[in-house]
C-alpha cells in the first residue's frame, strides 16, 4: 500500500457528512468499538466477487466453492463480538443473505473484456479553473471493462433498497472513478452501478451514469474546500438520525466541546485513509 498523502472518496464524503466523525477517525485515529453488520456483509460479498472476476480475467475461472470460500474467509476475519447487528438480525441469517447475493450475481452473464479488478489508482484532480491540485485522489475500482466507446467502471453495491437514477447521477463516488480512470488510462469513462438489493427476494439493478468535464472540475473545487477546512481545524457534528444511529463515536461526540483537543502537527499525512 502506498503512503503518499492523498484524498479519497470515503475521506471527502466522511468530512462532508460529519466533520467531527472525520476528526475522531482520521485525525485522532480513535478505535472503533463496533462495525456495522452491513459493512461486514458488503466486504465479504466484494471479496467473493473479486475472486470471481480475477478467475475470469486470468482465463482459469474460479469454482463456486472457491468463490464461496472467499466470501466465508472475509466474513470470518471479523470478530463477531464487535459486529453491530440490527434488531432481529442474526449472524447466520446475515451470512446466508450475503451468500444468496453472491449466487445471484453468479447467475448474471459474466463480464467481458476485463481490464482490471480491484485496481487502486492514484490520480491528480483539477478544479473548475483547470488548476491541478497538489494532493491527488485515490480510487479503488471494483471492476474496469473495455467497451466500444472507452472504459466502464462497475461499482458493486449491497443495499437494503433499490437505487434511483438520482442516486447515481448525484454520486460523488462516480465522479472520483471517472476522474481516476480518465487520468490513468486516458480513455472516456462511464460508471455502472450493479446494486445487489437485500430484499426478501434479492434482486440486481444495473444503472449507468456519466460525468462531464464540468463535473470533474467541481470535484476539484469540493476537494479544495474540504482541504482548506481541515487545515483550518474546522470540525463540528452533523446530528441526524442517519448519522448518529450507526456512529461508533457517540461517546466522544457527547464530550465534544467540553474537552480540550489539539490540532496534530501535520494533518495532511492522515488523508491516506481510503
Amino acid at each position: 500500500m502506498h503512503r503518499r498523502p492523498h484524498w479519497s472518496y470515503s475521506s471527502i464524503t466522511q468530512y462532508l457528512t460529519c466533520p467531527l466523525r472525520y476528526y475522531f477517525q482520521r485525525i485522532l485515529c480513535l478505535p472503533q468499538p463496533t462495525v456495522s453488520s452491513g459493512l461486514v456483509l458488503g466486504s465479504a460479498v466484494h471479496a467473493a466477487l473479486a475472486r470471481y472476476h480475477i478467475g475470469i480475467q486470468d482465463s482459469n475461472g474460479s469454482s463456486r466453492d472457491e468463490i464461496h470460500r472467499a466470501y466465508s474467509d472475509s466474513w470470518n476475519q471479523q470478530d463477531d463480538s464487535v459486529i453491530a447487528y440490527k434488531d432481529s438480525e442474526t449472524r447466520q441469517d446475515l451470512f446466508d443473505q450475503g451468500m444468496a447475493l453472491v449466487d445471484l450475481y453468479l447467475k448474471e452473464p459474466p463480464p467481458e473484456r476485463i481490464v482490471a479488478v480491484e485496481e487502486e489508482m492514484i490520480a491528480p484532480a483539477h478544479n473548475s479553473r483547470g488548476e491541478y491540485l497538489e494532493t491527488p485522489l485515490v480510487a479503488i475500482a471494483d471492476l474496469i471493462v473495455a467497451t466500444d466507446d472507452g472504459l466502464r467502471v462497475r461499482e458493486i453495491k449491497t443495499s437494503a433498497r433499490s437505487y434511483s437514477e438520482t442516486d447515481t447521477a448525484s454520486s460523488l463516488q462516480s465522479t472520483c472513478y471517472v476522474n481516476a480512470v480518465e487520468e490513468v488510462y486516458g480513455e472516456p469513462t462511464t460508471v455502472e452501478y450493479t446494486v445487489l438489493v437485500k430484499t426478501k427476494t434479492p434482486k440486481i439493478q444495473h444503472l449507468e451514469t456519466t460525468r462531464s468535464p464540468e463535473d470533474l472540475g467541481r470535484l476539484g473545487d469540493i476537494v479544495e474546500a474540504v482541504e482548506r477546512a481541515v487545515e483550518a481545524d474546522i470540525y463540528y457534528p452533523v446530528e441526524t438520525a442517519m448519522n448518529c444511529s450507526t456512529c461508533p463515536y457517540r461517546a466522544p461526540c457527547k464530550d465534544w466541546g467540553r474537552s480540550v483537543t489539539h490540532k496534530p502537527a501535520n494533518l495532511i499525512t492522515v488523508h491516506g485513509e481510503s
